[in-house]
């Protein structure tokens, strides 16, 4: 974090020595907990507060809210999630009720295909690689579960097994890049063996982050409201934004690990190196969409069908096609080389997913894209990344993240679940514990009473399945 400036100085100074002259603008007030950020974790952070019959302002820097779930449907006509999009275990999902119930059933949530289609080169997988392929993914998942032979945190790569053959690049790729934005070499072992696995999944025909404006129907948020200043060292807590500053008992932050180590919202005094250091442990990766609009479906596949190649290195991609039926595909793109393609530019983005689908599906694959356009995370200013993922030797970063500072800041989002990281459920339910948290550090904590439609996660999920993880990311 930067050092105290003489403006921020001055500011912080004056709050203290004449709190009650703050300037504020007549439609602000103070209120009990600000909440930074109107992503799932403030949203169900607020959603809870205000169950509680708390008072709330939630701020968001952006333009809209979501965070990394958010769905647009200018650009192509048809919704098109830019960020998160798989709905994971949606039996126990806690956003499935609860959104369904807030948006009077209207949203379409469908169960996710099953299957998935393998291409080598230019043709479909046969039977016997297909079998191959299966068992070696199975092996894998099973290996990073059982880490009985490790006695320290190793890279997730050295857990995969040696005789994966021709098959290691492929599998390396779904569990690394595609799952989780990063390569496995630079993911912590014992961080990805916590991890919730999926046994199911689920698509929202509206879109994900359609399912999660739901939610936030009615709460007071802020958009195009960056919080500029927290002052938490004195007596009073303070909070400064574009539009004015409040006096709350508490603040909630709900910011991306990257955003938490940038300088855009500056801390008086400076944040602790503890949690500093913990979210720098948990960097963001990095994971994209290449949205293309290929109507009367040119590449022959079944609606929402997974395609992945048998690679032959780390210049990678999968294929998300005909999305509900759209006709809309997506490309995806992780890990490092996703990170260094998205650095270049979004036309060298398209020019790659064009390229990729033709060297799968022949030439004319690339004449069939109308319209084109492709995210990038690690540019967005407010995000600068996708979801996070424990460097080797740092798994226990997360819990660190749970300690409030100075029993007023406190930190909730996707990184702070220790189980559920990287998905739209785990920033929800991280956003719930620490509303439940705080109601009980500023008093009238009142478990009993919950938001419209609150379920509470039961069950527990196999260890073992037959198709490849997926992360909602805050962005899959």
């Amino acid at each position: 974090m930067s050092r105290l400036s003489r403006r921020s100085f001055l500011a912080g100074s004056a709050a203290l020595m004449a709190a009650p002259a703050l300037a504020q603008t007549p439609d602000l007030k103070d209120v009990d907990v600000v909440i930074v950020g109107a992503g799932a974790a403030g949203i169900a952070a607020a959603r809870r507060l205000i169950a509680a019959k708390r008072s709330v302002a939630v701020f968001e820097a952006s333009n809209r809210i979501g965070g990394r779930c958010a769905t647009d449907r200018a650009f192509f006509g048809v919704p098109f999630d830019l960020g998160a999009h798989w709905i994971h275990n949606p039996e126990a999902n806690p956003l499935i009720t609860q959104a369904t119930q807030a948006a009077q059933s209207k949203l379409d949530i469908y169960p996710a295909p099953r299957g998935q289609t393998l291409r080598v080169g230019a043709r479909n997988a046969l039977d016997g690689e297909m079998e191959t392929y299966l068992a070696g993914l199975v092996r894998a998942q099973r290996a990073i579960h059982d880490l009985g032979k490790f006695k320290s945190d190793v890279p997730a790569s050295r857990l995969l097994p040696g005789d994966l053959g021709g098959w290691r690049s492929t599998i390396e790729f779904i569990l690394g890049p595609y799952a989780l934005g990063k390569n496995l070499a630079n993911v912590s072992a014992f961080d990805l063996a916590r991890a919730v696995p999926r046994e199911s999944d689920a698509f929202c025909r509206q879109g994900y982050g359609a399912l999660l404006a739901a939610l936030a129907a009615g709460l007071p948020i802020r958009l195009s409201t960056p919080v500029t200043m927290i002052y938490w060292g004195g007596k009073a807590l303070i909070v400064e934004t574009n539009k004015g500053d409040l006096r709350p008992r508490a603040v909630i932050l709900t910011v991306s690990t990257n955003m938490l180590n940038e300088d855009k919202i500056e801390f008086i005094p400076p944040l602790p190196k503890r949690p500093l250091d913990a979210a720098s442990r948990l960097s963001l990766g990095s994971l994209d969409h290449i949205a293309l609009d290929m109507p009367g479906n040119p590449l022959g596949l079944q609606q929402d069908d997974v395609v992945f190649e048998r690679g032959q290195g780390g210049r990678s991609a999968a294929l998300l096609a005909d999305v509900s039926g759209t006709g809309l595909h997506m490309v995806e793109i992780g890990g490092d080389f996703g990170r260094g393609l998205s650095g270049q530019s979004e036309a060298a983005m398209i020019d790659f997913a064009g390229e990729w689908l033709s060297s799968l599906f022949g030439s004319s694959a690339r004449r069939a894209i109308r319209r084109a356009r492709a995210t990038r995370w690690n540019q967005e200013p407010w995000v600068l990344g996708a979801m996070s993922a424990a460097a080797p030797g740092d798994a226990g970063a997360r819990k660190i993240l749970m300690e409030p500072v100075g029993d007023r800041v406190w930190f909730a989002g996707e990184a702070v679940h220790e189980t559920q990281w990287g998905t739209v459920e785990g920033a929800w339910e991280s956003g719930e514990r620490t509303a439940e948290r705080v109601l009980r550090a500023i008093g009238g904590a009142r478990t009993e009473s919950k938001a419209p439609g609150h379920s509470k996660r039961t069950g527990r999920t196999s260890r073992t399945q037959r198709k490849p993880q997926r992360r909602s990311s805050e962005q899959r």
